[in-house]
């Protein structure tokens, strides 16, 4: 299956974990060639406003200053999509109960793994904002 539509079945998989309280973290890694991005975390944020999560970009070079965004999942999607086949090969979705990897291949084919939990207890994130 083409990673577009993997990746929009595992990001379901993403939202069900928030709202069922499951969700711990998200990570893109496995980058494609030498960028400067290094990876990109998401975790949930305690927020009155919605299902809100923090997007941290990390950047290998110390002269890049890390960035940080309080963003809806939605937006969080949109902002994510493009990264993959660009810049990351991988997906890791940490919930209490698994951990899901997607992971697409040089064709472009998307495959979607579970394993046992990393995390016992999710950590939310405080708004930095």
């Amino acid at each position: 299956m083409p990673y577009q539509e993997t990746f929009i079945e595992f990001w379901e998989q993403v939202k069900e974990s928030y709202q069922e309280g499951r969700f711990a973290k998200l990570t893109l890694a496995k980058t494609i060639g030498k960028p400067n991005l290094k990876n990109i975390f998401v975790r949930p944020l305690s927020s009155d406003k919605g299902l809100k999560v923090l997007v941290k970009l990390r950047y290998q070079s110390r002269e890049t200053e890390d960035e940080e965004s309080e963003l809806t999942l939605d937006e969080a999607f949109t902002l994510l999509k493009p990264y993959l086949k660009t810049h990351f090969s991988s997906v890791l979705l940490f919930t209490t109960t698994k951990d899901v990897t997607l992971k697409i291949n040089k064709k472009g084919i998307g495959k979607i793994t579970e394993n046992a939990p990393t995390f016992q207890n999710v950590i939310i994130a405080e708004s930095g904002f």
